[in-house]
């Protein structure tokens, strides 16, 4: 079977199979129906091996928006793998990841959830190291050993989950609320879910990710891996809610936002920057769900799937015909060479910032409104609002670094739009992503919200974007005026750039003083005592007394009388003495 009829066959069963489950979701919408299906696999002495699904309007709703952008996905991979000689094995792996994400949503199974959950592991570490070279392979490492964290933490709470008798814990959830088994298992759970949406101190391999190629960055940072972990902690809601649990989480992922948000600013690879900006949407899901909003969350991470999805795919269109350049300082004038790829990636990253009526507006402004109404501290507050400034500020300096101005590239170059099937799946997501968040708030909110403020708080969200923006735009252009070429000015931008120095913490940092201690024991042990001491020093102490015992055995007339005489001086000796 040729390449086109694999990628047209898995576009079109995933097509279809979304569109079915999306109606399903608005069936069980519509009417609050949940199905939980059970399964008895094998039943051996009356023990039987069961497995359970759970099917009610979140986890289709969920299952028609992956399937969606995997479709689309696959399809504009047709093309841009189009150079790839073993395409097949590339989308192979990318159905067995939609497949493992499949079984994460629709299991109310701790064991079944895990299937799911290392599935995505192991082929998102397969994914990562695609491109066989020394960065794809670190990348790789850092992002499985990272990951493998949150694994050991979920088997845990597997562990503990036998006080209540079984690992189907959708049954348990009211009851376990107030207990410490249940605070030990949502620490748990919330531990795996911070590892698999890079919340720090975990946050070092979402960006270094970017080493998988750009359709596998689409689906991972869209509505696959890094979603994973919110969608487990919108399932588990009840244990963090109204405790410490969920008040760690709302610092932690807060300063995520944060952190990420400003690194974005320093940032000048295009897809680490859109990576930075998932983690900065990613904190901004957990730090609403640790408030107890988790409707609010789940509707954020629907729509942020859409955009974010549509703006990999630009960035992919770009680099592929910048002949894999991913410097944003070498792109310019990006609007007049590639005008309908430019028109998907300024609408996608204008729904990023929140531009009212398209996708990101419904969620993000909704968010912010819900954080004023609450009741959290000034610092929890402050990073809310900042960290938004920032996400406009990073994404106003993406749009003029790389759509205004002149092309800064290669002196004789033309690029074009030419890349059709590309940009049919980037096309489609646009439409999605300019009436999606209407319709979905119009499904998943069947009352309007009335959200009663002051004039200022009202207004605010606005001024921080304004505000955003602006700061986006003059740091682009006056950069060399806002900061002096000094030392102090490049110890502070690598220090913002590189996430806090967290990638050198989690690498360097953590294996660095155990390959140093491995030194020390090689130099003094296996080269060192061992030498005198070990099995060549013992060969070589035997073998010389081996030689002298042959010596002393061969009959030699000299040696007896030397032996004899020196015995009679001893005896002598011994007697005077």
């Amino acid at each position: 079977m040729n390449v086109i009829s694999i990628c047209f066959i898995s576009f079109v069963f995933l097509f279809i199979v979304s569109i079915m489950s999306f109606l399903f979701s608005l069936y069980f919408l519509m009417n609050d129906f949940i199905y939980y299906i059970e399964w008895e696999v094998l039943s051996i002495n009356s023990c039987p091996i069961v497995m359970t699904f759970l099917f009610d309007w979140i986890s289709f709703l969920f299952m028609s928006f992956v399937l969606f952008i995997s479709s689309l996905v696959i399809y504009y991979s047709k093309e841009y793998m189009s150079e790839d000689k073993n395409i097949n094995r590339f989308i192979m792996l990318v159905l067995m990841f939609v497949f493992s994400m499949m079984l994460l949503i629709i299991s109310p199974n701790l064991i079944s959830i895990l299937l799911g959950w290392d599935g995505l592991g192991l082929v998102s570490y397969c994914l990562v190291i695609y491109f066989q070279n020394v960065k794809s392979f670190n990348a790789g490492m850092l992002t499985a050993l990272s990951n493998r964290i949150g694994d050991v933490a979920f088997l845990l709470a597997i562990a503990w989950m036998l006080n209540y008798g079984s690992w189907s814990f959708i049954f348990y959830l009211e009851f376990m609320k107030n207990n410490f088994e249940s605070g030990l298992i949502g620490g748990l759970i919330m531990l795996a879910a911070m590892t698999k949406s890079a919340q720090i101190p975990f946050s070092s391999w979402l960006p270094a990710a970017m080493a998988a190629p750009t359709p596998v960055s689409a689906l991972v940072h869209s509505s696959t891996l890094v979603t994973a972990g919110v969608y487990l902690l919108i399932r588990f809601n009840y244990l963090l809610v109204g405790n410490e649990l969920g008040q760690f989480l709302l610092l932690m992922s807060g300063l995520t936002m944060f952190m990420s948000g400003l690194g974005a600013n320093f940032e000048f690879d295009l897809k680490k920057i859109i990576a930075l900006s998932t983690l900065s949407q990613l904190g901004l899901m957990m730090s609403i769900l640790s408030l107890g909003l988790w409707k609010l969350a789940f509707f954020h991470l629907l729509t942020h799937a859409l955009f974010k999805a549509l703006l990999f795919m630009c960035a992919g269109a770009i680099i592929h015909n910048l002949m894999n350049l991913q410097d944003i300082r070498g792109m310019g004038g990006l609007i007049l060479q590639m005008p309908l790829t430019a028109v998907c990636f300024n609408t996608a990253n204008l729904a990023l910032c929140g531009m009212p009526f398209l996708a990101g507006f419904y969620s993000k402004d909704l968010m912010l409104e819900m954080v004023s109404l609450s009741y959290i501290n000034s610092f929890s507050f402050f990073l809310f609002f900042f960290s938004t400034g920032l996400t406009v500020c990073y994404s106003f300096r993406l749009v003029y670094y790389g759509m205004t101005g002149d092309f800064l590239c290669f002196s004789n170059y033309s690029m074009n739009d030419d890349s059709w099937l590309m940009l049919k799946s980037m096309l489609t997501l646009l439409f999605i992503v300019i009436l999606g968040g209407s319709m979905l708030s119009w499904l998943m909110f069947s009352s309007p919200n009335m959200i009663c403020l002051p004039y200022h708080l009202k207004l605010l969200t606005f001024f921080v974007c304004l505000m955003g923006g602006l700061f986006g735009y003059f740091i682009s252009i006056y950069s060399f005026m806002f900061f002096n070429k000094s030392l102090d000015y490049y110890l502070f931008s690598f220090f913002m750039g590189s996430m806090w120095f967290m990638p050198f913490i989690s690498t360097l940092g953590s294996i660095y003083f155990p390959l140093l201690i491995g030194k020390k024991m090689i130099k003094s042990f296996d080269q060192g005592w061992s030498e005198f001491l070990g099995g060549q020093s013992l060969y070589q102490y035997l073998s010389d007394q081996a030689i002298f015992n042959q010596l002393m055995q061969n009959n030699y007339l000299k040696i007896y009388l030397m032996s004899f005489f020196f015995w009679i001086i001893f005896v002598l000796i011994l007697m005077f003495l």
